[in-house]
């Protein structure tokens, strides 16, 4: 049975779209689960999700989607997002399997695909003995997403190493933003507000020594895995860092450490995580950030804004 909505309830716009996909010999899914494709294992089924693998497929899509007024989300491996438990009308577009490309540009300029989880990105660096990424190893996400939100840790930042992006904007058509004009900032990049679909990162390292850049990643996971709930399924980290606060020295001092909703759950191990603890819900998540949220303006007057993206 078909998921319709409103939107294609005028004619059968989504068969359009799947005898698309049949005739560029796309995979596709209709109903798919979203729990499937996101690090929090929530969310209810996609319309119609997509798995192109070339940027001309990603153009047609995208020129289909324009032309019917169907909405599109793109997404990597899903590592920041929450969706729905009624799940979206949209068609989802996953760029993790047919995007996954890493390869060397020159002896210090790193080509990789926006699928590629951004963990073996870091791995590649560290193989062919370049430094400058040691501070993404670890985080979840892939590439793209990496990019989309400047994605950091532990005093660097994407901004750092990212020079280009290319991309298929709005019309279907490719193109490129490059140094300044990516707009990185704050866990934010232009691509935030230009409805361009990230395809490829460019990213300048620098020549280093592989036994030290391996210490450093070896340092850094650890870090990770003795301070972060990695063993609970979430979003990464739930709340944008305060200026001049931390989000998760906010929550737990206002005693929300550990506090439950339904299966949702402050991590005990880090209260900067809202977690899967057991078959939570999206409403189980935004409630438990709801309290969050007013108990720390309320007890520290501090305004918490969500990291995490929210999607119907």
């Amino acid at each position: 049975m078909r998921l319709f909505s409103a939107l294609f309830s005028s004619g059968d716009i989504l068969t359009q779209l799947i005898n698309l996909a049949k005739e560029l010999n796309i995979k596709y899914c209709e109903n798919e689960p979203m729990k499937n494709h996101t690090t929090f294992k929530i969310g209810g089924p996609a319309a119609l999700m997509v798995f192109p693998e070339s940027e001309a497929q990603v153009s047609r899509i995208v020129k289909c989607c324009r032309d019917t007024s169907i909405r599109l989300i793109a997404i990597g491996n899903g590592s920041n997002l929450l969706v729905s438990d009624k799940g979206t009308d949209a068609c989802v577009m996953c760029m993790e399997s047919g995007f996954s490309d890493i390869r060397l540009i020159d002896d210090e300029t790193v080509f990789a695909q926006s699928g590629a989880p951004l963990i073996r990105l870091c791995r590649f660096a560290l193989d062919n003995g370049l430094t400058g990424l040691e501070f993404a190893y670890g985080i979840p996400g892939s590439c793209g997403g990496a990019a989309f939100m400047n994605a950091g840790a532990y005093g660097g930042e994407m901004k750092d190493v990212l020079v280009k992006c290319s991309h298929i904007d709005e019309n279907g058509n490719t193109g490129f933003l490059v140094g300044k004009d990516i707009q990185l900032s704050y866990r934010r990049s232009a691509y935030y507000d230009n409805g361009c679909i990230i395809t490829g990162l460019y990213l300048k390292l620098k020549k280093g020594d592989k036994g030290k850049i391996k210490a450093k990643m070896d340092e850094l996971i650890q870090r990770r895995k003795d301070k972060q709930p990695l063993e609970f399924p979430s979003a990464g980290s739930t709340f944008k860092r305060p200026e001049g606060y931390f989000a998760g020295a906010l929550i737990e001092e206002c005693g929300l450490k550990g506090r439950t909703v339904g299966g949702a759950q402050v991590s005990e191990k880090h209260a900067g995580f809202v977690i899967n603890k057991g078959n939570a819900t999206c409403s189980d998540v935004l409630e438990l950030c709801r309290v969050c949220r007013e108990t720390v303006m309320k007890k520290k007057g501090v305004k918490l804004e969500m990291e995490i993206r929210v999607t119907e």
